[in-house]
């Protein structure tokens, strides 16, 4: 992991375990819970991103329950020795499990991606669960390296047989159709909440097939055609 990430996060360095029933639609009924494991840092612990996961359900019926493992500044393979997300997926009934590491761009961290995203999905795939790979972004002033972190994550989601939630292709797409867009937050690194309100509709509409375009977000009515665009665009490339 980029030595960033680590001093990004130092307000942030408790692990946050969360876990929260969605308010799915009103048409929800009994119907069973989509159940969400995030597995991250304080890129996904920063504004509450499944909070703002599960504030996407009011568009559908499925209700969404989530569970958030995230300190400050791990890897994923710090998750598998000691943060207790290996007994988070041991002890629920998962039907997706979100992983998240840094933007991964060096030749190092790009090979750790790789072998702790495939750990990971292996693992989850034997709890019954479909592993999801959230793309990370780089800081601010790396923004050149936003291609690498996608095909960084890109690579390590195929050799993994995960789902690709393309995150930094979304931020791409948004930035380049506005540049005035403020997605990362004071430190340059950890998203603004608007930041997390393009990863939480990525990850909704990667997770459930939903159609961005017709996903609510409480954004100025100017920007919100923007960061669906982007989703939408950022998903098809996936496909």
């Amino acid at each position: 992991m980029e030595p960033r990430l680590r001093r990004a996060s130092a307000a942030l360095l408790a692990a946050v375990l969360l876990t929260a029933p969605a308010c799915g639609g009103a048409d929800g009924g009994g119907e069973r819970p989509l159940r969400v494991l995030f597995v991250g840092n304080s890129l996904t612990a920063t504004n509450d991103l499944p909070q703002a996961f599960r504030a996407l359900a009011g568009a559908g019926r499925q209700p969404i329950e989530t569970q958030m493992v995230a300190p400050g500044g791990v890897s994923l393979e710090e998750h598998w020795r000691s943060t207790g997300a290996r007994q988070a997926l041991d002890e629920g009934r998962w039907d997706v499990v979100v992983l998240q590491q840094g933007p991964s761009t060096l030749p190092g961290s790009r090979a750790h991606l790789r072998t702790w995203t495939r750990r990971w999905a292996d693992e989850a795939r034997a709890h019954g669960a479909r592993p999801a790979l959230l793309g990370a972004w780089p800081e601010a002033a790396r923004r050149e390296a936003l291609q690498g972190a996608i095909d960084s994550h890109a690579e390590a989601a195929s050799a993994s047989d995960a789902t690709l939630l393309p995150v930094a292709a979304a931020w791409r797409a948004a930035l380049r159709r506005d540049s005035r867009l403020e997605l990362y937050g004071p430190d340059g690194f950890h998203p603004s909440q608007l930041g997390t309100r393009l990863a939480a509709l990525v990850v909704y509409a990667g997770l459930t097939g939903a159609d961005p375009a017709r996903l609510p977000l409480e954004v100025d009515d100017t920007v919100a055609p923007v960061l669906r665009a982007a989703a939408a665009e950022a998903l098809a490339a996936t496909g």
